[in-house]
């Protein structure tokens, strides 16, 4: 269930909209004015993990050398399927 987050264009008021099944069919007027006219924006989250002392609280970068010069790996924090 996705949630969209859109920008009016008209009165700049942000807004989501929920799709439950592609198949729905959802309004797409700003809630605020009704305008029609509206972008899609990047959300943000409010995710947090649970950590244990001495654990990473946020991603760790491992840089190395390989053949096109200096490489890196991102380790993001959380359980992995290691």
């Amino acid at each position: 269930m996705p949630i969209y987050e859109f920008r009016c264009l008209k009165c700049n008021e942000v807004f989501e909209i929920l799709l439950m099944n592609t198949q729905d069919e959802v309004e797409t007027r700003c809630p605020h004015c009704r305008s029609e006219d509206f972008e899609r924006v990047l959300s943000t989250t409010t995710h947090t993990m649970g950590f244990s002392k001495g654990e990473a609280r946020g991603p760790t970068v491992q840089s190395r050398e390989c053949a096109s010069g200096t490489c890196s790996t991102v380790t993001l924090p959380g359980h992995s399927k290691r």
